[in-house]
């Protein structure tokens, strides 16, 4: 019998336990806010940091104050770059390794694939997407609300005006040229904002959804801006301080990037305005490398937006946060656009389980922590299909070419006429054409100028350090045989493993001309 005054034991115990739990409960971390800023087709010349004449100082500054990631690699076009970025997965294994969804094609990222915003909805966020969406839009189910998004704010297709937020399209199929509105607010078509400049539009939808976030669920905002993609337009203003740039599309490019950077400095600072920020992952990433032909420059590095060069998918990227273990650094770690998915949900205390087998990596501890990447390996693309839609000036337009190595590369091991790469530790290997081979020097003072490859036109293998030679000057395939046939063996395992390429042609049921506005038709 229980002394007077005294709880009996296992009660004892039992509020002993409770009081354990419920300190554990306040000590806990609360889930991080995660933000996840997508530039487009913002080059790796393009920012301050890399020693650009263009004005980035916001993002300069956001990058000093947490990690810089200098060996980051997206893919070389938007819709890939995207597809991988919210499914973790290779485009060889979702049938997206040919080129991007044209607006008429009835394609989008596959229904059976779980996406990242899924992914944290389970974790219990509240998801928001606002801008460019670019993954398939020929059925509902197929758009943003349906994929994951609490709510969307933004276009569908891959590029569209920046002030009347139409689209023009070749319906080839009728011959006729179609102009309509790309712009929806969830999946109703949002008008009202004509003469509106896109990347202002956004920010301040940004904005509004972080000024609103009362609830104690965190937050998950992706806002992928439709900057710095062509059409080059931009307010008067910003292209003011560039009149010394003599190339016209480098100058305007040069207004839209320092607007876009103004944006992300009003984002960032309304995350501190309503208190989010000391709770906050923020990621910045280009989707794919400059286009030189829409005033973009990735300087010093070969090629650009659709080649497999470093030009083409090494990417601008950065990570700023307050929970950052170490910042102010460099990280020099192998790290892919696919890797965003496992880290931000394990940031997020969710689990993968429910995707099918992910490419990407958790590269959570590399980044704040500067620990060895788990990435050792990344597969570029193998694109069967490949057909260079901006060929080099003077460089004809190819695909399958005779090889002119000395060394007998037979297709026994991969076939490389093949339009493919791969990255395994320091070593690139490129196959087939990459695409355009030149080095662009920024055009700041002068009109745009090239600096031609010597490479014979039907030389279709490639390797190089690229630790140490990033702008794949020096070819060591011939030096180093063994390394080439170890990582053509490694082509073969992902080509034997990849999905048939999904490329339907164009449907014209497509033509927006009954509602005005670009949207489902199935």
């Amino acid at each position: 019998m229980a002394r007077q005054g005294r709880l009996p034991r296992p009660l004892c115990l039992l509020l002993c336990l409770l009081l354990c739990l419920l300190r554990l409960a306040a000590a806990r971390t609360p889930a991080p806010h995660l933000v996840l800023v997508l530039a487009d087709d913002l080059g790796w010349g393009d920012v301050g940091w890399h020693n650009s004449a263009i004005r980035t100082p916001r993002l300069d500054a956001l990058g000093a104050g947490g990690v810089r990631l200098e060996q980051y690699y997206t893919q070389p076009l938007c819709t890939p770059s995207r597809s991988q970025l919210l499914s973790g997965r290779y485009q060889i294994h979702t049938g997206l390794q040919h080129q991007i969804i044209w607006p008429c094609q009835p394609s989008c990222v596959p229904l059976d694939e779980k996406l990242l915003p899924e992914l944290l909805q389970e974790a219990g966020y509240v998801t928001h997407m606002v801008g460019k969406w670019h993954l398939g839009m020929y059925r509902k189910e197929c758009l943003p609300t349906h994929r994951g998004f609490d709510t969307y704010f933004g276009y569908l297709l891959g590029s569209e005006d920046y002030y009347s937020h139409e689209r023009c399209v070749l319906i080839r199929a009728k011959n006729i040229t179609r102009c309509a509105l790309d712009l929806r607010d969830g999946e109703e078509v949002a008008t009202g904002f004509k003469n509106m400049y896109s990347t202002n539009l956004f920010t301040e939808r940004a904005i509004d959804l972080i000024a609103s976030h009362t609830t104690e669920k965190p937050l998950f905002l992706y806002l992928a801006f439709q900057a710095v993609h062509e059409p080059l337009e931009v307010p008067e203003a910003y292209v003011k301080p560039y009149a010394y740039i003599k190339d016209v599309k480098r100058r305007h490019y040069a207004g839209m990037v320092t607007l876009m950077d103004e944006a992300v400095g009003n984002v960032t600072d309304a995350l501190k305005r309503y208190g989010l920020w000391d709770n906050t992952v923020l990621v910045f990433s280009t989707d794919n490398g400059g286009q030189t032909l829409a005033g973009g420059n990735n300087w010093p590095l070969r090629g650009r937006k659709w080649t497999l060069w470093e030009g083409g998918v090494r990417g601008v990227g950065f990570v700023a946060s307050p929970l950052l273990k170490r910042k102010g650094v460099e990280s020099h770690e192998l790290i892919h656009i696919s890797d965003w998915l496992p880290t931000l949900v394990h940031l997020a205390g969710g689990h993968t389980n429910g995707t099918k087998a992910l490419d990407g990596f958790d590269v959570w501890k590399a980044i704040s922590e500067g620990k060895p990447s788990p990435r050792v390996e990344l597969l570029h693309n193998i694109d069967p299909l490949f057909v260079d839609d901006f060929p080099c000036l003077g460089i004809e337009n190819r695909t399958a070419l005779p090889q002119t190595n000395s060394l007998p590369w037979d297709d026994t091991l991969f076939n490389i006429s093949l339009h493919a790469a791969i990255r395994h530790g320091k070593w690139k290997l490129l196959t087939g054409y990459p695409g355009c081979s030149h080095w662009f020097p920024p055009p700041s003072l002068f009109n745009e100028s090239m600096i031609q490859s010597t490479d014979p036109p039907t030389k279709r293998l490639w390797l190089f350090d690229v630790v140490h030679d990033p702008e794949e000057k020096n070819d060591l395939s011939e030096k180093y045989p063994h390394v080439v046939e170890k990582l053509l063996s490694r082509l073969r395992y992902y080509y034997k493993r990849s999905v048939p390429v999904f490329y339907p042609d164009e449907d014209p049921h497509c033509d927006p001309e009954a509602t005005g506005a670009w949207g489902p038709w199935t």
